[in-house]
């Protein structure tokens, strides 16, 4: 891939992404397989006026040695110096970009047990840290294409060819490129995208909708319940301050919501792979009663799904609704990305765990405990998983008694 091509897309993460203000630092945390467009993403974040850039890196063979090597008590211990990282960054607010190129399955053969263990363990200490910046800070995923990554999208394509082909494929769906690889002006293309997105958000919060309820012909049906006060958000978001905007995802096709905490009813069935905690889980269905998990079967990673719905209490309950047409850019490429930050956009999903507080109405006004009253979930994890199939229908019922139809096969349906 070209590197003025790639530079683009550095700068799209940094201007629209994160939105990198004047004397501000950033973090970025990423894989090992891609120093160069680390490198550009480096620059940029100084172009725009950080102050500082300290990149974290990481490496899923190193991570699987140290969870199946070292003792619980060891990976479960929150060192002081790392509490005091975690309090300079509440402190400074930095900018954090995620770059995620992982292998779907680079932590097979995990002791998935302990590592759940140790992740509780250590959430405890850090929530609090997490609690005091939650929504105070600029935040980004976004995707490279790591070369194991790319051989398990194109599995019959050489390795350079294959890392070429994603390259192609995420720069296409970050509006980066046309599907004919003609290169765009990035940033104008995503505040047209975010103004589309907006426009929908505008539509659903004015229908004062009460449940919504998910049917296909794969045998999903579901019904949830929405927040008195849940407002459906998308594309970019601002902070606390209502000053500085970001965009979290890039990608992202995704209108969403935090559902009521405790109002699920009915089953789901999974449209595509879900790839967690360095394993994958396949051909999945998700029973809710009383707004709880109540079962789970997969073909493939039944027992990885259990341990994920019980990290915690709030692990079982849902965090969000979100709302992606079948016929997105990322649906359309045809490409199954095993990796939940493309394939949550090619389909609707929910997620299970840690709900958004900033999907309340006046939310800035309110403590965390007030959020969680009303409705919004809480838990150590948030893990998306995929549900949107071609013939999906989604009807709303509102608070007027009135039904409005949401999707119709699969789409938009106003």
């Amino acid at each position: 891939m070209r590197k003025s091509t790639l530079k683009k897309y550095a700068k799209l993460i940094v201007k629209m992404g994160v939105n990198v203000r004047p004397d501000q630092e950033v973090i970025i945390n990423a894989e090992l397989d891609q120093p160069e467009f680390i490198e550009y993403l480096v620059e940029e974040c100084y172009k725009a006026g950080a102050s500082k850039v300290r990149v974290e890196w990481s490496h899923q063979p190193i991570t699987l040695l140290n969870v199946n090597n070292r003792s619980l008590e060891s990976l479960s211990t929150v060192e002081k110096w790392e509490e005091e990282k975690l309090a300079q960054q509440v402190r400074t607010l930095p900018a954090m970009i995620h770059i995620i190129s992982d292998d779907p399955d680079g932590l097979n053969g995990m002791d998935q047990a302990k590592n759940a263990a140790a992740r509780s363990a250590r959430f405890k200490i850090i929530k609090p840290y997490r609690d005091l910046m939650d929504n105070r800070y600029q935040w980004c995923i976004a995707a490279v294409p790591g070369k194991l990554w790319a051989k398990k999208v194109f599995p019959n394509l050489s390795e350079k060819l294959a890392v070429e082909a994603l390259w192609r494929a995420i720069l296409y769906t970050c509006r980066v490129i046309d599907e004919n690889g003609k290169v765009l002006n990035p940033i104008s293309e995503w505040k047209k995208h975010n103004a589309s997105l907006a426009e929908k958000c505008a539509y659903l919060n004015r229908l004062g909708i009460k449940n919504l309820i998910y049917k296909s012909s794969n045998g999903t049906d579901f019904t949830v319940g929405m927040i008195e006060d849940g407002i459906f958000l998308a594309g970019s978001e601002k902070l606390l301050d209502k000053k500085v905007w970001y965009n979290p995802n890039i990608p992202t096709e995704e209108v969403f919501t935090t559902p009521m905490r405790g109002v699920a009813d009915g089953i789901v069935y999974s449209s595509k792979p879900l790839s967690y905690s360095g394993e994958t889980i396949d051909n999945f269905s998700i029973r809710f009663e009383g707004g709880k998990v109540v079962e789970v079967k997969a073909e493939k990673g039944e027992e990885l799904l259990k341990k994920m719905i019980s990290m915690d209490e709030g692990a079982a309950y849902l965090g969000e609704c979100a709302l992606v047409p079948y016929d997105s850019p990322i649906c359309k490429s045809g490409i199954v990305f095993i990796n939940t930050l493309f394939d949550e956009n090619a389909a609707c999903h929910l997620a299970l765990g840690r709900g958004f507080t900033n999907c309340l109405k006046n939310y800035d006004m309110l403590s965390l405990t007030q959020c969680r009253d009303r409705g919004i979930n809480e838990s150590m994890i948030h893990v998306d998983f995929m549900i949107g199939t071609p013939d999906l229908s989604i009807v709303a019922e509102c608070k007027d008694g009135s039904t409005v139809q949401i999707f119709k096969d699969g789409n938009w349906a106003f």
